[in-house]
């Protein structure tokens, strides 16, 4: 059973280091003494545990070069990713992102409502246009609750508006529901990875480590992950 725990108010407070095995399709995470367990991805159709992390995603922000991988799974609805969008991306983005030390991706994990699924529909329709992150930046710009309307059909239309996209092929591959597959494939993802709410996060270094940041950690967690993996 999924369990979208911001939805019930509750705030994770978590990081998890996970050591993904990248051949085998393993992942291992270890957590406090208090909760010591070993879980494993049972991937689907031949996955293995990277394909899982990376599979169904958006396009880069930041250099394709950068040392090190950010891969949030989220809900364009979800309260703690807005939270994270507003007030620990901004400094990712100048100190990591724009110096070209990471590169961020988004994948979809749509656990709220049907909004949810709306909404990640039309950032893949905006990344046709090359505006993904723009759009995506736009919603978290005009988020207004979970489940109010504000991500309805109507409302990404003038999203899309604003940020001038060619209405008829946007229209289009939302009357299509053109990406609906990719959408899905990603929350199929986060389940075989045992995610069990938003926002997740998998940060990969240069050595293929995979360390699991679980919620909408405060920048400093981040900082001291990217500095750790700059190292290694």
């Amino acid at each position: 059973m999924r369990i979208h725990l911001p939805s019930l108010g509750i705030g994770i407070a978590v990081s998890l280091v996970v050591m993904v095995f990248l051949i085998h399709g393993q992942v291992s995470l270890m957590k406090t003494p208090a909760s010591e367990t070993n879980i494993q991805s049972e991937p689907n159709k031949g996955q293995t545990g990277q394909d899982l992390i990376t599979g169904n995603i958006s396009p880069p922000l930041g250099s394709e070069n950068a040392p090190i991988t950010m891969i949030e799974f989220g809900d364009y609805q979800c309260f703690y990713c807005n939270n994270f969008f507003h007030n620990t991306e901004p400094d990712i983005v100048k100190n990591y992102v724009d110096t070209g030390k990471v590169k961020m991706y988004f994948k979809d994990f749509t656990i709220i409502g049907q909004d949810s699924v709306y909404a990640a529909n039309a950032a893949h329709c905006a990344q046709e246009q090359d505006k993904f992150w723009e759009y995506h930046d736009l919603l978290y710009t005009n988020w207004s609750g979970e489940n109010t309307g504000w991500a309805s059909t109507a409302n990404l239309t003038q999203f899309a508006k604003q940020l001038g996209l060619n209405q008829d092929q946007f229209n289009q591959c939302m009357t299509q529901s053109k990406y609906i597959n990719v959408v899905r494939g990603s929350v199929s993802d986060a389940d075989n990875l045992g995610l069990t709410g938003t926002p997740d996060f998998f940060i990969i270094g240069q050595d293929n480590s995979v360390t699991k940041v679980v919620g909408a950690q405060p920048y400093a967690v981040f900082d001291e992950i990217f500095k750790s993996k700059l190292q290694s």
